[in-house]
C-alpha cells in the first residue's frame, strides 16, 4: 500500500509517463481523424513530455516545488501542436497544486488533476467535448470522488484509469467526426497513456529509460543568435541564488514582497518557492541589492552573478557581427524549401521548417523570433495545429509576438504581402488579418488507411483533395484530384488560381495542369510555383 509520493518517486513517475508514451506514440498517431499523413498527436505529446523529462532530469532538487517548476517549464518549452500545448497546460495546472505540498496524497493528486483540467480548458478558445479535455476533466472529477474514500495510490490510480477508459470509449458519440472515422480521440488516448505510466511506476515497473541526442556544439549561427537575443543590454548582471533556512519571522507574504522588489530592480525575474526554499533569478544593475533583499528572509545558497555585458562583448568579438534592430519583423512556418524562398522574397526574416507531420514547438517558434532583430515580430503559423503553440511562445520570449492565425501556406503568403514596414503594429495586424480572409486554401495528398469519411470510400493510396474543413475530392492521379478539388472550391469572385507543387511533382507535370486549368477557367490567372513540400502533392490557393 502506497499512501504518499515523495519528490524522488514523482520524478520517476514523470519519466515513466513519457517513456510509456514513447512506446505507444505511433499507435496514438494512427488515431488521427482524417486519413492523411499528418496524424502526429502522439508524436507531439511525446515531444512535449520529452522536453519536460529533460528539465526534470536536470533539476538539482527533489523537492516537489522544484520538480513541479521544472516539469511545467519543460512541457511548455516543448509544446507542439494543439495536443502538445493542451498537454503542457494540463501539467501546468497539475504542477501548480503539487508544488504546494511536501508530499503527495491521493487527495492532493486528485486536486492537481482537477486544476490541470481547469487550466487546459481556459487555454482553448472554444473547447470541444469528446476530446482530451473531456477525458482529463472526467478523470479528475472521478479522482476527487475516489480520493475521499481511498488513500492507497495503487487502488486510486487504477480506478481513475478505468473511468478514463470508459469516457474515452464515449468520445465518438460526442464528436461525429470521430464516429465517422471509427476512432477514439487521439489526445484522450495519449493522456491516459501518460497516467498509465504513472500507475505502472507506482506498481513497481521502472523500465522506462530515456536516451537523448548529444548536446550540439555552438556553431557560428548559434553565436549570432546569441547576439540577437542579447541586443542592447539594459541590465548588466544576471543574479541567481536560492534562499534556504528561512528566518523564523519570514512569511509567505515576505516572498511576495521580495518578488515585487526584484521586479522594480530589473527584469527576467523568477521568484518561486515556499518557506522551505525560494529560487531567484533577476537581471539588474544592482546585484548587491538583490542579495541584500534576500538576506532579510534567510540564507543564500548556490549563488551566481554573471556580467552579461562582458559576455556580450566576447561573443561579438568571436562572431564579428552586429545587426541593427528594426521596428517590425516576420517569422513563418514553411514545410518546403521553395515555400521558404517565397517567404524570404516577401521579407520574412526567419523560416521555421515545419507544418503537417512536423509541428514546431513553442520553444522553436520563440527561438526563431529571438533571432529577428526587431521589437515586434509577426508570426504566421500556417497550420491550424500550430496556432496554439505559437500563442504559447509568447511566454518564452521577450519579443512582442503578434500571432496572425494563418491556417495554410496561401493564407500566410497573403498576410505577408500585406505587411507594411512603416505601419504600426495595429495597422499591420488589421491588414494581415483582412488579407487572409480573402484566400481559399486546399491541399492534395494521399490516404494512409481504408476508411469512409465525408461521403467517400477511401483505400490506402487514394489521392484526396481537402479544404480546411473536409475531404472534397478523390482520384487516382494528383492532377485529376487537384482539378476536382478546385472545381468544388470555385466561386464567381475567384480571379487567381495558384498551385504550389511538392517534392514529388515534376515541373512539367505542374505546367501541364496549369494549361488544363487555364482552358477550363479562362477568366482566371493560373500559375504554378515550386513549393518543395513533402507529403502534399499540391497546395492550392484561390483568390
Amino acid at each position: 500500500m502506497i499512501k504518499t509520493i515523495n519528490g524522488q518517486t514523482f520524478r520517476k513517475m514523470i519519466i515513466a509517463g513519457a517513456g510509456l508514451l514513447e512506446q505507444n506514440k505511433k499507435y496514438v498517431d494512427s488515431l488521427n481523424v482524417f486519413p492523411v499523413p499528418d496524424g502526429d498527436t502522439g508524436t507531439n505529446m511525446f515531444l512535449t513530455m520529452k522536453s519536460a523529462v529533460t528539465e526534470v532530469s536536470q533539476c538539482p532538487t527533489t523537492t516537489l516545488d522544484g520538480l513541479s517548476d521544472a516539469f511545467a517549464k519543460g512541457a511548455l518549452k516543448g509544446a507542439r501542436g494543439n495536443s502538445g500545448v493542451i498537454t503542457s497546460q494540463i501539467f501546468k495546472g497539475f504542477c501548480s497544486e503539487i508544488a504546494k505540498c511536501k508530499e503527495i496524497t491521493t487527495k492532493v493528486f486528485a486536486k492537481a488533476m482537477q486544476e490541470g483540467a481547469n487550466i487546459a480548458y481556459k487555454a482553448v478558445t472554444k473547447p470541444k467535448e469528446g476530446t482530451i479535455l473531456t477525458v482529463i476533466r472526467v478523470m479528475a472529477e472521478n479522482a476527487v470522488s475516489v480520493a475521499k474514500k481511498c488513500d492507497d495510490f495503487e487502488v486510486f490510480l487504477k480506478k481513475v484509469l478505468e473511468v478514463g477508459e470508459e469516457i474515452l470509449k464515449q468520445t465518438p458519440e460526442m464528436l461525429p467526426v470521430l464516429k465517422k472515422a471509427g476512432v477514439v480521440d487521439a489526445g484522450g488516448r495519449g493522456i491516459i497513456i501518460i497516467f498509465t505510466g504513472f500507475y505502472k511506476l507506482i506498481m513497481g515497473e521502472e523500465d522506462f529509460e530515456f536516451q537523448f541526442d548529444d548536446e550540439k556544439k555552438q556553431s557560428l549561427d548559434d553565436v549570432i543568435a546569441d547576439i540577437n537575443n542579447l541586443g542592447d543590454i539594459q541590465f548588466g548582471y544576471c543574479t541567481e541564488y536560492m534562499i534556504i533556512h528561512m528566518k523564523k519571522k519570514t512569511t509567505e507574504a515576505d516572498i511576495d514582497k521580495l518578488r515585487e522588489k526584484l521586479v522594480e530592480l530589473g527584469d527576467s525575474v523568477i521568484c518561486i518557492g515556499d518557506l522551505n526554499l525560494v529560487k531567484v533569478h533577476v537581471h539588474s544593475n544592482e546585484p548587491n541589492k538583490a542579495l541584500e533583499y534576500a538576506l532579510e528572509l534567510g540564507e543564500l545558497y548556490n549563488l551566481k552573478i554573471e556580467n552579461m555585458r562582458e559576455q556580450n562583448r566576447e561573443i561579438k568579438k568571436k562572431a564579428n557581427v552586429l545587426e541593427e534592430t528594426k521596428e517590425h519583423g516576420m517569422v513563418a512556418v514553411a514545410p518546403g524549401d521553395g515555400l521558404a524562398d517565397i517567404y524570404r522574397d516577401l521579407g520574412v526574416d526567419e523560416i521555421i521548417v515545419g507544418g503537417q507531420t512536423m509541428n514546431p514547438s513553442a520553444a522553436d517558434i520563440a527561438a526563431a523570433a529571438d533571432k529577428v532583430p526587431a521589437r515586434n515580430v509577426f508570426v504566421f503559423p500556417n497550420n491550424k495545429n500550430i496556432i496554439l503553440a505559437a500563442e504559447q511562445a509568447n511566454d518564452l520570449t521577450n519579443k512582442n509576438l503578434i500571432i496572425i492565425p494563418t491556417r495554410s501556406i496561401p493564407e500566410g503568403i497573403s498576410s505577408a504581402i500585406a505587411f507594411n514596414p512603416d505601419g504600426s503594429v495595429e495597422e499591420n495586424t488589421e491588414s494581415m488579418n483582412d488579407a487572409l480572409k480573402g484566400v481559399k486554401s486546399g491541399s492534395v495528398t494521399y490516404a494512409v488507411r481504408d476508411t469512409h469519411v465525408d461521403g467517400f470510400d477511401l483505400n490506402v493510396g487514394d489521392i484526396i483533395g481537402l479544404d480546411d474543413k473536409a475531404i472534397l475530392a478523390k482520384g487516382k492521379l494528383a492532377s485529376e484530384t487537384t482539378e476536382k478539388l478546385i472545381e468544388s472550391m470555385m466561386s464567381e469572385e475567384i480571379m487567381n488560381i495558384t498551385l504550389f507543387y511538392g517534392e514529388d511533382i515534376r515541373e512539367d507535370e505542374a505546367n501541364k495542369l496549369v494549361e488544363t486549368l487555364s482552358a477550363k477557367y479562362s477568366e482566371c490567372e493560373v500559375s504554378a510555383i515550386r513549393g518543395g513540400q513533402p507529403v502534399y502533392y499540391y497546395l492550392v490557393s484561390l483568390e
